[in-house]
């Protein structure tokens, strides 16, 4: 799978290929990366490629004529247009199988300062998604964090496919506690137990055990999962 970045701070995506998982990846042609700097495409003075907003106020919006270059530059064909913006739907693991099943290239248009022209949204991009409601100064870790989760679900990217197993969110679930078989001398640490039924060997009765200690832990932390999980089942 391909990913295209258009961002005015390409460094801010190339280093994070530069080791772990995704760098492995990378050297083996799992997945290719493209960075592009859209200042590049600006046709005004001093490579400008944001104005004031129509409707006054403060912040600078990025043009839409400096994208539309941009993009009419490279390769769009067959490929799936994102822009990050929080106002967007919530990005999911749902979303991040789908998008690494449907697609063979993920074009990621970075924004930046107030955002960019509503019309680049409108006549351009396929889907919009929100990583969460806060605000970041820019759509780099934004994209980022999809193309992270989006390459986890690509066949040989991890080094063992089990990983996906049993992961947060699958079922609309958490993933049950995970502990070490080597208890190191830790003062603090090893004065807890495991639980006991994680050290028996049945693998039939640790998934049974696992799955109730999830169920727990939803309910806990994320009781809306849950409810969609019980909403699912009826």
């Amino acid at each position: 799978m391909k990913f295209s970045f258009l961002t005015l701070f390409p460094n801010l995506i190339s280093s994070y290929f530069t080791d772990s998982i995704l760098k492995r990846a990378l050297d083996s042609k799992i997945i290719d990366i493209e960075i592009i700097d859209f200042r590049d495409f600006s046709t005004r003075a001093h490579k400008k490629v944001d104005d004031f907003q129509a409707s006054g106020g403060a912040g600078l919006v990025i043009c839409a004529e400096v994208l539309e270059n941009t993009l009419n530059y490279i390769s769009t064909k067959d490929s799936h247009i994102i822009y990050l913006t929080p106002v967007a739907k919530r990005f999911n693991q749902f979303d991040a199988k789908r998008l690494a099943s449907n697609y063979k290239h993920i074009i990621f248009i970075c924004g930046r300062y107030a955002g960019i022209d509503e019309r680049v949204i409108e006549c351009f991009v396929d889907e919009v998604f929100s990583i969460g409601d806060y605000i970041l100064t820019g759509g780099e870790l934004a994209s980022l964090v999809l193309c992270d989760c989006i390459s986890r679900q690509i066949p040989n990217v991890l080094g063992n496919s089990k990983s996906l197993e049993g992961e947060s969110f699958e079922s609309n679930l958490l993933e049950a506690p995970v502990f070490t078989k080597i208890i190191d001398n830790s003062k603090k640490v090893s004065n807890l137990s495991i639980p006991s039924e994680y050290l028996k060997g049945n693998h039939s009765r640790i998934r049974v055990f696992k799955n109730h200690l999830s169920l727990k832990k939803t309910k806990y932390f994320r009781p809306d999962i849950l409810k969609q999980r019980q909403t699912n089942a009826k």
